[in-house]
Protein backbone atom coordinates (compact mmCIF):
# COMPACT_ATOMS: atom_id res chain seq x y z
CA UNK A 1 0.00 0.00 0.00
CA UNK A 2 1.49 3.23 -0.76
CA UNK A 3 2.28 5.58 1.59
CA UNK A 4 1.29 8.97 0.33
CA UNK A 5 -1.73 8.15 -2.03
CA UNK A 6 -2.21 11.15 -4.59
CA UNK A 7 -4.74 9.34 -6.96
CA UNK A 8 -8.05 10.32 -5.44
CA UNK A 9 -9.68 11.28 -8.68
CA UNK A 10 -9.43 7.90 -9.52
CA UNK A 11 -11.32 6.94 -6.42
CA UNK A 12 -11.07 7.62 -2.66
CA UNK A 13 -11.07 5.49 0.50
CA UNK A 14 -14.45 4.74 2.04
CA UNK A 15 -14.97 7.21 4.80
CA UNK A 16 -15.21 4.99 8.52
CA UNK A 17 -18.26 7.33 9.38
CA UNK A 18 -20.16 6.34 6.20
CA UNK A 19 -18.59 2.41 6.61
CA UNK A 20 -20.62 2.28 9.73
CA UNK A 21 -23.65 3.93 8.33
CA UNK A 22 -23.68 0.96 5.64
CA UNK A 23 -22.60 -2.12 8.15
CA UNK A 24 -25.86 -2.59 10.00
CA UNK A 25 -27.82 -2.73 6.26
CA UNK A 26 -25.67 -5.93 5.45
CA UNK A 27 -26.47 -7.88 8.69
CA UNK A 28 -29.34 -6.22 10.57
CA UNK A 29 -31.38 -3.86 8.61
CA UNK A 30 -31.19 -6.33 5.27
CA UNK A 31 -34.79 -6.08 4.11
CA UNK A 32 -35.70 -6.16 0.78
CA UNK A 33 -37.09 -2.46 0.19
CA UNK A 34 -39.90 -3.54 -2.26
CA UNK A 35 -40.90 -6.24 1.18
CA UNK A 36 -44.31 -5.22 2.59
CA UNK A 37 -43.02 -6.04 6.47
CA UNK A 38 -41.50 -3.97 8.92
CA UNK A 39 -38.10 -5.18 7.73
CA UNK A 40 -38.61 -4.24 4.60
CA UNK A 41 -40.45 -1.12 5.02
CA UNK A 42 -37.47 -0.35 7.27
CA UNK A 43 -35.35 -0.81 3.91
CA UNK A 44 -37.13 1.50 2.53
CA UNK A 45 -36.88 4.18 4.82
CA UNK A 46 -33.29 4.15 4.56
CA UNK A 47 -33.53 4.55 0.67
CA UNK A 48 -35.77 7.70 1.31
CA UNK A 49 -33.63 8.97 3.72
CA UNK A 50 -30.14 8.56 1.19
CA UNK A 51 -32.62 10.19 -1.83
CA UNK A 52 -33.00 13.28 0.70
CA UNK A 53 -29.32 13.97 1.83
CA UNK A 54 -28.55 13.60 -2.34
CA UNK A 55 -30.96 15.77 -3.08
CA UNK A 56 -30.10 18.24 0.00
CA UNK A 57 -26.56 18.30 -1.05
CA UNK A 58 -27.09 20.10 -4.83
CA UNK A 59 -30.26 21.62 -4.59
CA UNK A 60 -32.79 19.01 -5.91
CA UNK A 61 -36.15 17.61 -4.94
CA UNK A 62 -35.70 14.35 -3.90
CA UNK A 63 -38.17 12.33 -6.20
CA UNK A 64 -35.64 14.07 -8.83
CA UNK A 65 -33.05 11.54 -7.04
CA UNK A 66 -32.39 7.70 -9.25
CA UNK A 67 -30.11 5.44 -7.43
CA UNK A 68 -27.39 3.78 -10.20
CA UNK A 69 -24.41 1.37 -10.31
CA UNK A 70 -21.86 4.88 -10.83
CA UNK A 71 -21.41 7.38 -12.60
CA UNK A 72 -21.24 5.55 -16.32
CA UNK A 73 -24.33 3.92 -15.84
CA UNK A 74 -25.25 7.49 -15.06
CA UNK A 75 -24.23 9.21 -17.67
CA UNK A 76 -25.45 6.94 -20.50
CA UNK A 77 -28.87 6.47 -18.64
CA UNK A 78 -29.34 10.33 -19.17
CA UNK A 79 -28.13 10.61 -22.69
CA UNK A 80 -29.44 7.47 -24.21
CA UNK A 81 -32.58 8.36 -22.19
CA UNK A 82 -33.09 11.37 -23.55
CA UNK A 83 -31.92 11.11 -27.09
CA UNK A 84 -34.41 8.20 -27.34
CA UNK A 85 -37.42 9.72 -25.16
CA UNK A 86 -37.03 13.12 -27.81
CA UNK A 87 -35.71 11.66 -31.11
CA UNK A 88 -39.00 12.83 -32.37
CA UNK A 89 -38.55 16.38 -31.90
CA UNK A 90 -34.79 15.51 -33.24
CA UNK A 91 -31.65 13.94 -33.75
CA UNK A 92 -28.73 16.04 -32.84
CA UNK A 93 -26.55 16.00 -29.42
CA UNK A 94 -23.60 18.49 -28.50
CA UNK A 95 -20.66 17.61 -26.35
CA UNK A 96 -16.97 18.61 -25.89
CA UNK A 97 -13.95 16.60 -27.05
CA UNK A 98 -12.67 16.25 -23.30
CA UNK A 99 -15.36 14.61 -21.85
CA UNK A 100 -15.39 11.47 -19.95
CA UNK A 101 -15.56 8.07 -22.08
CA UNK A 102 -18.74 7.39 -20.62
CA UNK A 103 -20.17 10.40 -22.29
CA UNK A 104 -17.97 9.76 -25.19
CA UNK A 105 -18.55 6.72 -26.22
CA UNK A 106 -22.22 6.63 -25.28
CA UNK A 107 -22.54 9.59 -27.69
CA UNK A 108 -20.29 7.71 -30.65
CA UNK A 109 -22.75 4.66 -29.91
CA UNK A 110 -25.80 7.35 -30.82
CA UNK A 111 -24.16 8.29 -34.20
CA UNK A 112 -24.24 4.76 -34.87
CA UNK A 113 -28.24 4.57 -34.05
CA UNK A 114 -28.62 7.34 -37.06
CA UNK A 115 -28.16 10.70 -34.21
CA UNK A 116 -25.98 13.32 -35.17
CA UNK A 117 -23.43 14.43 -32.77
CA UNK A 118 -21.20 17.68 -32.44
CA UNK A 119 -17.67 17.88 -30.58
CA UNK A 120 -16.97 21.14 -29.62
CA UNK A 121 -13.56 21.98 -29.42
CA UNK A 122 -11.93 23.31 -26.16
CA UNK A 123 -9.30 26.16 -25.37
CA UNK A 124 -6.00 26.02 -24.00
CA UNK A 125 -6.73 25.42 -20.87
CA UNK A 126 -9.56 22.97 -21.54
CA UNK A 127 -12.53 25.42 -21.50
CA UNK A 128 -15.76 25.56 -24.00
CA UNK A 129 -17.57 28.81 -24.15
CA UNK A 130 -21.51 29.38 -24.18
CA UNK A 131 -21.29 30.82 -27.38
CA UNK A 132 -19.52 27.93 -28.52
CA UNK A 133 -22.69 25.83 -27.72
CA UNK A 134 -25.59 28.36 -28.67
CA UNK A 135 -23.61 28.44 -32.48
CA UNK A 136 -23.52 24.80 -32.27
CA UNK A 137 -27.72 24.42 -31.63
CA UNK A 138 -30.10 23.99 -34.88
CA UNK A 139 -33.24 23.28 -34.73
CA UNK A 140 -32.89 19.37 -34.32
CA UNK A 141 -30.50 19.73 -30.90
CA UNK A 142 -32.50 17.97 -28.48
CA UNK A 143 -29.54 17.47 -26.08
CA UNK A 144 -26.01 19.23 -24.16
CA UNK A 145 -23.83 17.07 -22.30
CA UNK A 146 -21.08 19.20 -20.82
CA UNK A 147 -19.43 17.88 -17.94
CA UNK A 148 -19.42 20.46 -14.59
CA UNK A 149 -15.01 19.84 -13.86
CA UNK A 150 -12.69 17.79 -16.22
CA UNK A 151 -11.16 14.64 -14.57
CA UNK A 152 -7.89 14.76 -16.00
CA UNK A 153 -6.59 18.38 -15.93
CA UNK A 154 -9.34 20.03 -13.74
CA UNK A 155 -10.64 22.81 -15.32
CA UNK A 156 -14.41 24.51 -14.48
CA UNK A 157 -16.27 24.63 -17.20
CA UNK A 158 -19.18 27.63 -17.19
CA UNK A 159 -22.05 25.36 -16.57
CA UNK A 160 -24.52 27.48 -15.55
CA UNK A 161 -24.46 30.06 -18.43
CA UNK A 162 -24.39 26.80 -20.70
CA UNK A 163 -27.48 25.59 -18.81
CA UNK A 164 -28.85 28.86 -18.93
CA UNK A 165 -28.25 29.15 -23.20
CA UNK A 166 -29.58 25.87 -23.31
CA UNK A 167 -32.76 27.00 -21.46
CA UNK A 168 -33.51 29.85 -23.67
CA UNK A 169 -33.34 27.24 -26.29
CA UNK A 170 -35.61 24.87 -24.94
CA UNK A 171 -32.85 21.83 -25.36
CA UNK A 172 -32.08 19.47 -22.39
CA UNK A 173 -28.99 19.80 -20.58
CA UNK A 174 -26.76 17.39 -18.95
CA UNK A 175 -23.60 17.53 -16.83
CA UNK A 176 -21.11 14.31 -15.94
CA UNK A 177 -20.59 16.19 -12.38
CA UNK A 178 -18.48 12.68 -11.20
CA UNK A 179 -15.52 14.76 -10.41
CA UNK A 180 -17.18 18.02 -8.96
CA UNK A 181 -19.81 16.45 -6.63
CA UNK A 182 -18.28 16.96 -2.87
CA UNK A 183 -15.82 19.24 -4.49
CA UNK A 184 -16.82 22.45 -5.53
CA UNK A 185 -20.35 24.11 -4.80
CA UNK A 186 -23.54 22.31 -6.87
CA UNK A 187 -27.00 24.00 -7.40
CA UNK A 188 -29.24 22.55 -9.97
CA UNK A 189 -31.73 25.43 -9.87
CA UNK A 190 -29.55 27.82 -9.93
CA UNK A 191 -26.78 26.20 -12.62
CA UNK A 192 -29.69 25.69 -14.90
CA UNK A 193 -29.10 21.49 -14.93
CA UNK A 194 -31.78 19.45 -16.26
CA UNK A 195 -29.75 16.15 -15.60
CA UNK A 196 -26.81 15.13 -13.07
CA UNK A 197 -24.66 12.57 -13.01
CA UNK A 198 -22.32 11.36 -10.08
CA UNK A 199 -20.52 8.67 -8.47
CA UNK A 200 -20.35 7.62 -4.59
CA UNK A 201 -16.31 6.44 -4.76
CA UNK A 202 -15.48 9.80 -5.65
CA UNK A 203 -16.31 11.61 -2.20
CA UNK A 204 -15.36 8.69 -0.07
CA UNK A 205 -18.70 6.62 -0.71
CA UNK A 206 -18.61 3.07 -1.67
CA UNK A 207 -17.91 1.68 -4.74
CA UNK A 208 -20.98 0.16 -7.05
CA UNK A 209 -23.14 3.16 -6.28
CA UNK A 210 -23.94 6.37 -8.14
CA UNK A 211 -27.17 8.67 -9.16
CA UNK A 212 -28.52 11.00 -11.84
CA UNK A 213 -30.66 13.85 -11.17
CA UNK A 214 -33.49 14.10 -13.73
CA UNK A 215 -35.14 17.59 -13.39
CA UNK A 216 -39.11 17.14 -12.70
CA UNK A 217 -41.55 17.17 -15.74
CA UNK A 218 -38.10 15.64 -18.14
CA UNK A 219 -39.11 12.07 -19.59
CA UNK A 220 -35.95 10.05 -20.16
CA UNK A 221 -36.75 6.53 -21.23
CA UNK A 222 -36.35 3.75 -19.13
CA UNK A 223 -32.85 2.12 -18.38
CA UNK A 224 -34.07 -1.77 -17.13
CA UNK A 225 -37.18 -2.95 -17.58
CA UNK A 226 -38.51 -5.44 -15.38
CA UNK A 227 -39.72 -4.24 -11.82
CA UNK A 228 -41.01 -0.66 -10.01
CA UNK A 229 -38.22 -0.01 -8.79
CA UNK A 230 -36.50 3.80 -8.98
CA UNK A 231 -40.10 4.45 -10.39
CA UNK A 232 -40.43 1.95 -12.62
CA UNK A 233 -37.15 3.07 -14.48
CA UNK A 234 -34.47 1.06 -13.09
CA UNK A 235 -35.66 -2.33 -11.77
CA UNK A 236 -34.12 -4.52 -9.70
CA UNK A 237 -33.54 -4.93 -5.85
CA UNK A 238 -31.86 -1.81 -4.54
CA UNK A 239 -28.09 -1.67 -3.75
CA UNK A 240 -29.31 -0.79 -0.06
CA UNK A 241 -25.83 -0.49 2.13
CA UNK A 242 -24.63 1.38 -1.01
CA UNK A 243 -27.56 3.70 -0.77
CA UNK A 244 -26.95 4.27 2.40
CA UNK A 245 -23.30 5.09 2.10
CA UNK A 246 -23.70 7.83 -1.35
CA UNK A 247 -26.53 9.30 1.22
CA UNK A 248 -24.06 9.80 4.22
CA UNK A 249 -20.93 10.61 2.12
CA UNK A 250 -22.23 13.10 -0.10
CA UNK A 251 -23.95 14.80 3.24
CA UNK A 252 -19.81 14.60 4.77
CA UNK A 253 -19.17 15.76 1.49
CA UNK A 254 -20.50 18.89 1.20
CA UNK A 255 -20.35 19.98 4.73
CA UNK A 256 -18.13 23.00 5.26
CA UNK A 257 -17.12 22.67 1.50
CA UNK A 258 -15.81 25.91 0.86
CA UNK A 259 -13.61 25.63 4.28
CA UNK A 260 -12.43 22.21 2.77
CA UNK A 261 -11.77 23.43 -0.77
CA UNK A 262 -9.61 26.46 0.45
CA UNK A 263 -7.49 24.12 1.89
CA UNK A 264 -7.23 21.96 -0.97
CA UNK A 265 -6.55 24.59 -2.99
CA UNK A 266 -3.75 25.88 -0.62
CA UNK A 267 -1.89 22.47 -0.81
CA UNK A 268 -2.33 22.04 -4.50
CA UNK A 269 -1.10 25.69 -5.60
CA UNK A 270 2.08 24.79 -3.18
CA UNK A 271 2.77 21.46 -5.11
CA UNK A 272 2.38 23.03 -8.00
CA UNK A 273 4.72 25.92 -7.45
CA UNK A 274 7.02 23.65 -5.56
CA UNK A 275 7.49 21.44 -8.97
CA UNK A 276 7.63 24.53 -11.28
CA UNK A 277 10.49 26.16 -8.78
CA UNK A 278 12.38 22.66 -8.65
CA UNK A 279 11.92 21.16 -12.12
CA UNK A 280 13.19 22.79 -15.45
CA UNK A 281 10.62 22.30 -18.84
CA UNK A 282 7.28 21.27 -16.95
CA UNK A 283 4.07 23.15 -17.80
CA UNK A 284 0.83 23.28 -16.05
CA UNK A 285 -1.73 21.70 -17.46
CA UNK A 286 -5.75 23.13 -16.98
CA UNK A 287 -5.97 26.70 -15.66
CA UNK A 288 -3.95 28.45 -12.17
CA UNK A 289 -7.76 30.03 -11.31
CA UNK A 290 -10.67 27.93 -12.07
CA UNK A 291 -9.95 24.14 -11.78
CA UNK A 292 -10.68 21.51 -8.71
CA UNK A 293 -9.54 22.16 -5.48
CA UNK A 294 -7.79 18.85 -5.88
CA UNK A 295 -5.89 18.99 -9.15
CA UNK A 296 -2.77 19.04 -10.12
CA UNK A 297 -1.55 18.03 -14.24
CA UNK A 298 1.52 18.63 -15.14
CA UNK A 299 3.57 17.74 -18.28
CA UNK A 300 6.96 17.04 -17.98
CA UNK A 301 9.40 17.29 -21.07
CA UNK A 302 11.80 14.46 -22.58
CA UNK A 303 10.20 11.55 -20.52
CA UNK A 304 7.61 9.12 -20.01
CA UNK A 305 4.74 9.52 -17.67
CA UNK A 306 4.30 5.56 -17.32
CA UNK A 307 7.82 5.87 -16.64
CA UNK A 308 7.61 8.21 -13.14
CA UNK A 309 4.06 6.65 -12.25
CA UNK A 310 6.44 3.39 -11.31
CA UNK A 311 9.32 5.58 -9.88
CA UNK A 312 7.16 7.29 -7.63
CA UNK A 313 5.23 4.10 -7.05
CA UNK A 314 8.47 2.50 -5.54
CA UNK A 315 8.74 5.68 -3.48
CA UNK A 316 5.49 4.66 -1.63
CA UNK A 317 3.45 7.52 -3.69
CA UNK A 318 0.63 6.68 -5.88
CA UNK A 319 -0.31 9.53 -8.96
CA UNK A 320 -1.80 8.59 -12.55
CA UNK A 321 -1.33 10.66 -15.88
CA UNK A 322 -5.12 10.25 -16.51
CA UNK A 323 -8.22 8.75 -16.28
CA UNK A 324 -8.18 5.50 -14.31
CA UNK A 325 -11.00 4.42 -17.15
CA UNK A 326 -8.46 4.02 -19.80
CA UNK A 327 -4.91 3.22 -17.92
CA UNK A 328 -4.53 0.29 -20.08
CA UNK A 329 -4.35 2.00 -22.97
CA UNK A 330 -0.99 3.40 -24.44
CA UNK A 331 -2.64 6.04 -26.45
CA UNK A 332 -1.59 9.69 -25.19
CA UNK A 333 -4.94 11.25 -23.36
CA UNK A 334 -7.74 12.80 -25.38
CA UNK A 335 -7.96 15.31 -23.05
CA UNK A 336 -4.23 16.52 -23.56
CA UNK A 337 -4.39 16.12 -27.11
CA UNK A 338 -7.89 18.24 -27.64
CA UNK A 339 -5.83 21.46 -25.08
CA UNK A 340 -3.00 21.09 -28.03
CA UNK A 341 -0.38 19.28 -26.85
CA UNK A 342 1.78 17.39 -29.08
CA UNK A 343 1.70 13.30 -28.53
CA UNK A 344 5.56 13.55 -27.14
CA UNK A 345 4.49 16.05 -24.40
CA UNK A 346 1.07 14.48 -23.64
CA UNK A 347 2.94 11.39 -22.97
CA UNK A 348 4.88 12.99 -20.41
CA UNK A 349 1.69 13.84 -18.48
CA UNK A 350 1.46 13.34 -14.34
CA UNK A 351 -1.97 13.71 -12.55
CA UNK A 352 -1.68 14.39 -8.95
CA UNK A 353 -5.29 14.67 -6.67
CA UNK A 354 -5.31 15.25 -3.64
CA UNK A 355 -7.97 13.99 -0.97
CA UNK A 356 -8.89 15.33 2.48
CA UNK A 357 -6.67 13.20 4.41
CA UNK A 358 -3.33 14.75 2.56
CA UNK A 359 -0.91 16.67 4.68
CA UNK A 360 1.50 19.55 4.38
CA UNK A 361 4.26 16.78 5.10
CA UNK A 362 3.47 13.91 1.78
CA UNK A 363 3.71 17.31 -0.38
CA UNK A 364 6.82 18.49 1.20
CA UNK A 365 7.89 14.52 0.25
CA UNK A 366 6.49 14.73 -3.09
CA UNK A 367 8.65 17.82 -3.50
CA UNK A 368 11.36 16.19 -2.33
CA UNK A 369 11.28 12.96 -4.54
CA UNK A 370 9.58 13.94 -7.61
CA UNK A 371 13.01 16.33 -9.07
CA UNK A 372 15.56 13.29 -8.18
CA UNK A 373 12.97 10.66 -10.41
CA UNK A 374 12.90 13.13 -13.56
CA UNK A 375 16.33 13.98 -13.18
CA UNK A 376 17.15 10.47 -12.90
CA UNK A 377 14.59 9.62 -15.80
CA UNK A 378 16.00 12.44 -17.93
CA UNK A 379 19.65 11.07 -18.02
CA UNK A 380 18.57 7.78 -19.52
CA UNK A 381 16.08 9.30 -22.05
CA UNK A 382 16.68 9.32 -25.68
CA UNK A 383 14.66 12.51 -25.61
CA UNK A 384 16.59 15.89 -25.22
CA UNK A 385 16.35 19.06 -26.02
CA UNK A 386 18.42 18.65 -29.33
CA UNK A 387 16.25 16.01 -30.50
CA UNK A 388 13.08 16.85 -29.42
CA UNK A 389 10.60 18.32 -32.19
CA UNK A 390 8.59 20.24 -29.43
CA UNK A 391 9.43 23.79 -29.45
CA UNK A 392 8.81 26.14 -26.69
CA UNK A 393 6.44 28.10 -27.48
CA UNK A 394 4.65 24.45 -28.64
CA UNK A 395 5.13 23.26 -24.78
CA UNK A 396 4.21 26.30 -22.84
CA UNK A 397 1.74 27.84 -25.26
CA UNK A 398 1.28 31.09 -23.06
CA UNK A 399 1.49 29.05 -19.63
CA UNK A 400 5.55 29.20 -19.12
Amino acid sequence: MNAIYLDNAATTAVSPAVLQEMLPFFTEHYGNPSSVHSTGRDARKAIENARRQVAAAIGANPQEIYFTAGGSESDNWAIKGAAYANRKKGNHIITTAIEHHAVLHTCAWLEKQGFEVTYLPVDRNGRVTPEQIEAAITDKTILITVMTANNEIGTIEPIAEIGRVAREHKVLFHTDAVQAVGAIPLDVQAMNIDMLSMSGHKFHGPKGIGALYVRRGIRIDTLIHGGAQERGQRAGTENLAGIVGIGKAIEIATENLEEKAAKLSAMRDRLIDGILERIPDVRVNGPRDGRLPNNANISVRYIEGESMLLKLDLAGIAASSGSACTSGSLDPSHVLLAIGLPHEVAHGSLRMTLGSDTTDAEIDKVLEVLPEIISGLRAMSVLNRETSTVTDEVFYNGTK
